[in-house]
């Protein structure tokens, strides 16, 4: 069996949403919340929201294989004292590439490129269904945070954000 690339290996790209790589990743999320939830995300996103100044869009590829997606845009919410606030969206990693450290690599990158355009902290939505993400965020520095946006008041919705 070949040995499976280290996250150090991990290259991460900025691309368009709109972009094959970022659509087959997105579309993969798509499917896992139609498994776990049985049904789609059905938020808004609009794909200028990723584009400077309201966001930025990344794809993460190890052995030039599309295998992880994150992404922030700019929020109104205001969290933890801070009131220039980014929302994280579509944090994936195909399961060929889980348990590796490759969400935690694109949470990173995703405060450091947030940080680096003046966000003051970071906020996200995470189901109870996906307690995988739950425990990454917890243990990356988020806390829970008052429920925002488009599943504001769901019961399967957590929310969390972070200072950066």
């Amino acid at each position: 069996m070949p040995d499976r690339p280290t996250v150090t290996a991990l290259r991460i790209a900025r691309l368009p949403i709109t972009h094959p790589d970022s659509q087959l990743l997105v579309e993969a999320v798509q499917e896992e919340y139609v498994a776990r939830y049985g049904g789609r995300d059905e938020s808004p996103v609009d794909p200028r929201d990723f584009e400077d100044p309201l966001g930025q869009f990344f794809v993460g590829y190890l052995d030039g294989v599309p295998v992880a997606t994150g992404a922030w845009r700019r929020s109104s919410v205001t969290a933890l004292g801070a009131d220039v606030t980014a929302e994280v969206k579509r944090m994936y990693v195909v399961p060929a590439a889980q348990r590796r450290g490759v969400a935690r690599r694109m949470l990173a990158h995703l405060e450091a490129t947030a940080a680096d355009a003046g966000i003051q902290a970071l906020v996200l939505e995470t189901g109870m269904k996906q307690p995988e993400a739950i425990e990454l965020y917890l243990s990356s520095g988020y806390e829970p945070i008052p429920g925002f946006g488009y599943y504001c008041g769901s019961e399967l919705s957590r929310c969390f954000g972070r200072r950066i």
